[in-house]
Order: structure tokens, then C-alpha cells, then sequence
């Protein structure tokens, strides 16, 4: 699900966004009738005019192709910045449609969002109509960039790193150097972005969504959510009952383990993930090299961190210390599938070599996306509006020693995962929150999936969820260390169950158990 960067550089998207929100503006109705406008502030929004256009962007720009190819067409939507001055400044917030071509059958608009928070979905629905089978036919569906993400107004803190997430170190030292970065980063974000931080939340995306809506002409829509988007989709439903006809959450988060420390309680999830990793590289070992069992393996990764921690590894132009090898780690294993897993033998495979002192000069394709991910700032973007909108949405402690005594704990029971999942990040030195969060309503007749080894959002969080929503159904995928299952991960089961719910709307009597087929 993830999309090419833009090709425009931060100023030059800044300066064409700003353009884009002043000529949006001028498409809003000059007036509204003044008793609509007293009743609704936002009826101008609701009302304005949109102009669909060719999504493609220049020749370079593969997701225009592949919308262009799909069917697609693309417009800009106009919101207020800030909702609580609906007169005031504008943003726009870019979407993507492909029309539904059943129309004798149409359900209506589905709504989509790919995760992060920070994620582009403007280019999903190609896929997504694809996984969708016939069903597709009968929706409208629609790719959203959030505000600030994507083709939408920009966010960028101008970091140097496409994430905010580091491990803390092995000693007290590597901690504070986390706690140095984390507060480094804020500081930027307040520099080049503090006028739109305080927007920068999910209430504030879910408001966005209701204007689309609106604009689209539809009274209700669906939606397909996942991972971040499980707790979009959550707040969303609860802000504005009534408006949801068909829900799809796929990776569910509980929304009481939502917040800027939303990675604690997934060490042991990774941990297993690592775990059957390693098994799959061990019985290939006359390919990779890292050991024929299993415990070899895992031998090799440690080996690597010890190794980074002693002595920054040199891999082609990087330096890659305690803080950024678990990430890296932790980044490879998302998806359970022979393409994924042979991508992160490899990336381990020159790390390990980096460790022994051999240097790296072209690392593989996939660390080197990896790297240039973290350790550049080519995706600043990206981990500039996500941890905008985690640190705008929950409150988190302030004082660094909560987070050292956490980190101290984890690391007794995993050394890799926990100074990941527990770490500091720049939350602790973000203002606090303008609105509380939200109370997630408590029940919804919505279909939630989720793998049971899920090492981003855990199994757990999907039970929670079921439990809080009496009248909703979970498809569990079982025997699968997967992150978003319909349409990603291949299971004919679970994508079957999801199929039938969108052409259906009736949601399966039971729970439904697909099994994952043999690593």
C-alpha cells in the first residue's frame, strides 16, 4: 500500500499547495443563503463545486498511471483548517474516484484509508476495485490523502529521517541520545510547521471525510480502513453516527492502546514474527548464509546489534547505529509472505556482512529503501505528519524518566523489540492536545479482520474491538504473521468473507476462522 514520493521537493509542494487552496477557495459558493449558513457553517463546504481531473502528473508519476489506467479521476476538496473558524483559512484535501459501472446495482461510495497515520491512499483504489472482484462494480471508491498527507496540503517538518521511531539504546547513554533526537525533531516540526500542528488530528481527518461526503452527494458511505485507518474508521463512526452504511476495518487497533506509544505490547508479536523468519531463512541457508536453524539466525541478528552498538556498521553512504538496526529489524516484518521474507534476508545478510567489517558499498534494494527511509530525509513528509497526528490526538508523558523505566522493564524480556516499542518520541515534547479523544462509540455492525501473529496491530486489539461491538464479526486469518489481510495478504477465505459483506450487507451470523496455508 505504499506510494511513490511526490515529485515535487517540500518548498515547491508548500508553494503549489497553497496555490491549489486559494483557487479551491475561489470554487466555494460566494454565499450561501443566510439561513443555511446560521444553521450550517459548513454548507459552502458542503456545496462547492469539483473539478475532476487526469490524476496523472507528468510522465514520472506511476500512481497517476495506474489510476489513469484504472479509470480514475481526481479532484481537490476544500475544508477549513480549523473547524472551529469555518470562515478562516482553507486547505485542500485530494481524492481519487473510480466510478461504480453497476449502476442498476450501485451500493455507493466507499471510502478508503491505507494506514500510517501519514499514508497516501489516493492510489488505492485500483487495487482495491481489484480485490473487490465484481463486487466493484456496484461502488464509486474512493482514494482520500488526508490533510496534510500526499497530494493534499502539505505537513513537512524538513526532518532527517522518515520516522520518528528509534530504539533506545543499549545503556543510559543510547537513551538519552534518543530523548536528544526525539526533542530535536519536535523542535523542527514547531519551526516549520507550527501554524498547522494544532490541526493535525484525527477528529480533524474524520471531519474531512464528512465534507467528501457531503460533496460526493451521498447521505451515507462505506468505508474500508486499515491499520491506522481501523481507528479513523472507529472515530469517524462515533462523530458522525448514521452516516455509515457498509464498515471494513482491517488491522484493528483497540482505541485504548491508540497514542503516541500505540507500538507498546508488540514485542511479542514481532518477536514471534522474527522467530518464524528465521526458520524460513534457516531452510535456505545455501542462500542467504544466515545459519541452518533457526536459533543461528537469530544469533545473527543479535550479533548485528551488538555490533552497531560497539561501532556504527558502514553500509554504502550510511552510518547505522543501536538506535536504527531493531527498526530496521522491526520494518521487515509486516508481511508474512516468500517475497517479504527474502527482501529482509537479504537486507540482514549485508548488515551481517557490515558487522564482520566487510563494508557494504550497494546494499540490496530493499535496505536501501529502508535506509534512505530512515537515515535521509527523501520521506520527511511522511514522519512529519504522522507523529503530528499521534502527538495531537492522546496526550503523552513529559517526563523522560517514565519512558527510561519502561524501556528498562522491556528490555528484561525482549533486548531487540523493547527499547523500540517503549522508547521515547518527540510526543513527550509536543503541546498538548486542543480537543480530548475521542469516546469510540460502543457498538457498530462492522466487519473487522485481523491475522492472529499481526506483528503492527495485534491480534488482542481486534478482540477488544469485537468485544466492545457486540453486533459486529471478526475474520480471523490464523496461522499468519500479517499486517492487513483483505486484498494484501492472498487468502481466499478472508477476502470471500469481505467480498460478500460488501455486496451483501449482511454481515456473517458468526465470527469467520480462515487458516493460512503452510510457510
Amino acid at each position: 500500500m505504499a506510494t511513490p514520493l511526490s515529485a515535487f521537493l517540500p518548498i515547491q509542494r508548500a508553494c503549489v499547495a497553497a496555490l491549489l487552496a486559494a483557487v479551491a477557495a475561489t470554487l466555494l459558493p460566494a454565499a450561501a443563503p443566510p439561513a443555511a449558513a446560521a444553521a450550517d457553517p459548513l454548507v459552502r463546504y458542503h456545496r462547492q463545486h469539483l473539478t475532476w481531473k487526469s490524476c496523472l502528473r507528468g510522465p514520472d508519476d506511476a500512481t497517476g498511471k495506474e489510476l489513469e489506467q484504472a479509470g480514475a479521476r481526481c479532484a481537490d476538496v476544500t475544508v477549513p483548517l480549523d473547524y472551529g473558524r469555518p470562515h478562516g483559512r482553507t486547505v485542500t484535501v485530494a481524492i481519487s474516484r473510480i466510478r461504480a459501472t453497476d449502476g442498476a446495482h450501485r451500493v455507493g461510495a466507499l471510502l478508503l484509508n491505507g494506514g500510517g497515520p501519514g499514508g497516501q491512499t489516493i492510489g488505492d483504489p485500483p487495487w482495491v476495485r481489484q480485490a473487490m472482484k465484481d463486487v466493484g462494480a456496484r461502488y464509486d471508491i474512493v482514494g482520500v490523502d488526508p490533510r496534510f498527507v500526499g497530494r493534499s496540503t502539505p505537513l513537512d517538518c524538513h526532518w532527517p529521517t522518515g520516522s520518528a521511531f528509534r530504539s533506545a539504546g543499549v545503556d543510559r547513554a543510547g537513551f538519552e541520545r534518543a530523548a536528544a533526537f526525539s526533542a530535536e525533531l519536535a523542535r523542527r516540526c514547531r519551526s516549520w510547521a507550527g501554524d498547522l500542528l494544532p490541526h493535525a488530528t484525527t477528529r480533524n481527518t474524520a471531519r474531512d471525510m464528512d465534507v467528501v461526503r457531503a460533496v460526493l452527494g451521498e447521505r451515507r458511505i462505506s468505508y474500508l480502513g486499515y491499520s491506522y485507518g481501523t481507528y479513523l474508521g472507529q472515530v469517524y463512526t462515533s462523530m458522525f453516527p448514521g452516516r455509515t452504511d457498509r464498515v471494513v476495518l482491517d488491522g484493528v487497533i483497540s482505541p485504548d492502546r491508540y497514542g503516541p506509544r500505540l507500538l507498546r505490547g508488540v514485542e511479542a508479536a514481532n518477536r514471534h514474527a522474527l522467530e518464524g523468519w528465521a526458520s524460513w531463512a534457516a531452510a535456505r541457508d545455501a542462500t542467504y548464509g544466515l545459519g541452518r536453524t533457526r536459533g543461528r539466525v537469530l544469533a545473527a541478528v543479535d550479533r548485528v546489534q551488538a555490533s552497531a552498538a560497539r561501532t556504527p556498521l558502514r553500509i554504502g553512504a550510511h552510518r547505522l547505529d543501536e538506535h536504527v538496526v531493531p527498526v530496521l529489524v522491526l520494518n521487515g516484518l509486516s508481511q508474512d509472505n516468500a517475497s517479504a521474507y527474502a527482501d529482509l534476508a537479504r537486507g540482514v545478510r549485508d548488515l551481517l556482512r557490515a558487522a564482520d567489517g566487510r563494508r557494504v558499498a550497494t546494499p540490496s534494494p530493499w535496505l536501501a529503501d529502508a535506509l534512505a527511509f530512515e537515515l535521509t530525509g527523501a520521506e520527511s513528509a511522511y514522519g512529519s505528519v504522522q507523529t503530528s497526528i499521534l502527538c495531537g490526538d492522546v496526550p503523552a508523558p513529559r517526563d523522560p524518566e517514565v519512558y527510561w523505566r519502561d524501556v528498562q522493564r522491556a528490555r528484561t524480556r525482549d533486548p531487540l523489540f523493547g527499547p523500540v516499542a517503549n522508547g521515547i518520541n518527540p510526543c513527550a515534547y509536543w503541546d498538548a492536545p486542543r480537543e480530548k479523544p475521542t469516546t469510540i462509540r460502543p457498538d457498530l455492525p462492522a466487519l473487522l479482520v485481523n491475522a492472529t501473529g499481526d506483528p503492527r496491530t495485534t491480534y488482542a486489539g481486534a478482540e477488544a474491538v469485537r468485544r466492545m461491538w457486540p453486533s459486529s464479526r471478526l475474520v480471523t486469518l490464523r496461522g499468519a504473521d500479517q499486517h492487513a489481510v483483505f486484498g494484501v495478504y492472498g487468502s481466499a477465505c478472508a477476502d470471500a468473507a469481505v467480498d460478500r459483506y460488501l455486496a451483501t450487507g449482511r454481515l456473517p451470523e458468526r465470527d469467520v476462522t480462515c487458516q493460512a496455508p503452510p510457510r
